[in-house]
């Protein structure tokens, strides 16, 4: 694709994404707070790696608890027309994040301007979307998620790269010409996250966290199953720290009307298994014909980290170490992942 038009889908992308955000419909309590959180994941922040999945940047807003009246509700009132879906009785807590992000794929070898065939493709996403989060009696939470974006050249995932080497003095990665090709992409996430105490109230203790869920899309489709149990203090506040799909991941949901003391706080330790039917980054363009691999349809993650928070002081930190199973044939070892996260609330 010529530079003029890659620009131009560049422009038309940002532009869709600045006007969705102005005109979601936010009706909002007075008393309530905004939160703005910055993700980073990279394989090369604890660990010496540049590889496969090597970089995620997401950033989300969460605007206060949706009012009575505000236009959202028909959203979640239009989706609730599926069964079970948006159905809470008694106590429901609504939010709603707009986000935004982008990940990077590469092979091993980044030295090869021809890459191997049998290596995992270049490849970038470059993404905007809504989260629709619904808490049931403080026990449960509904997570839907709608993204939009652009695979391929257009997600700019060469020119974040080998920027960011050329500040750092390192060498720039050298295949990004064959990487996957532009095509629009979508991702519809639908997923349920339970909270179920073990030892303690349920503020204070140790509790563990059952998710399931699915993602379909031309960018990823997967079935994902997975828990982790967490131990600290005002556990209650949310369901785990967010992180880059696909991952065992909790939300941008957090509610600190009922909180004990100053701060929360958590270590945990957590599992999911996933099962593959769509990675683009593996599969190839839809339509076209691009650089593949054969994926493994079995992937799991394993993860650990802490969170703490401090809802007055308008401040929260999560960190995790991820480590991932293979994840195409011929993939020697799995992969480590690491997770940085700040968030902001006023």
């Amino acid at each position: 694709m010529a530079s003029r038009d890659m620009a131009a889908l560049q422009r038309t992308f940002l532009a869709l994404l600045l006007v969705f955000v102005a005109a979601a419909p936010w009706r909002a309590r007075a008393d309530d707070t905004h939160r703005l959180s910055i993700l980073e994941e990279n394989d090369s922040l604890f660990f010496n790696s540049d590889k496969h999945y090597t970089q995620g940047l997401r950033f989300a807003y969460v605007g206060p608890d949706v009012a009575a009246d505000s236009g959202w509700n028909r959203v979640y009132d239009f989706l609730a027309a599926v069964p079970t879906v948006f159905a809470g009785d008694g106590k429901t807590t609504r939010q709603v994040a707009i986000l935004g992000g982008q990940s990077l794929f590469t092979p091993k070898n980044l030295t090869l301007t021809d890459p191997s065939a049998h290596d995992r493709p270049y490849g970038g996403w470059l993404y905007g979307g809504v989260s629709l989060m619904q808490e049931n009696n403080q026990a449960n939470l509904e997570n839907f998620e709608l993204d939009l974006g652009a695979v391929g050249p257009v997600s700019l995932g060469e020119q974040t790269q080998n920027t960011f080497h050329q500040f750092i003095n390192d060498e720039t990665a050298k295949g990004w010409s064959h990487q996957i090709q532009n095509e629009p992409g979508v991702m519809l996430t639908y997923e349920r996250l339970y909270r179920v105490p073990l030892i303690g109230d349920g503020f204070d203790g140790v509790d563990i966290v059952p998710q399931t869920g699915f993602t379909a899309g031309n960018v990823f489709t997967y079935g994902a199953l997975g828990a982790q149990i967490r131990w600290g203090h005002n556990l209650h506040a949310e369901y785990g720290p967010v992180r880059v799909r696909p991952a065992l991941s909790g939300t941008d949901y957090f509610d600190d009307s009922d909180f004990h003391g100053d701060w929360g706080y958590y270590v945990f330790a957590g599992v999911q298994g996933r099962v593959v039917v769509q990675d683009i980054f593996l599969d190839g363009n839809t339509f076209r014909t691009s650089p593949h691999v054969d994926k493994k349809p079995l992937v799991a993650d394993l993860q650990a980290g802490f969170s703490v928070f401090w809802p007055w002081h308008q401040i929260r930190t999560d960190i995790a170490v991820v480590r991932r199973t293979e994840e195409f044939y011929g993939q020697a070892t799995p992969d480590e992942i690491c997770t940085a996260a700040l968030a902001f609330s006023w």
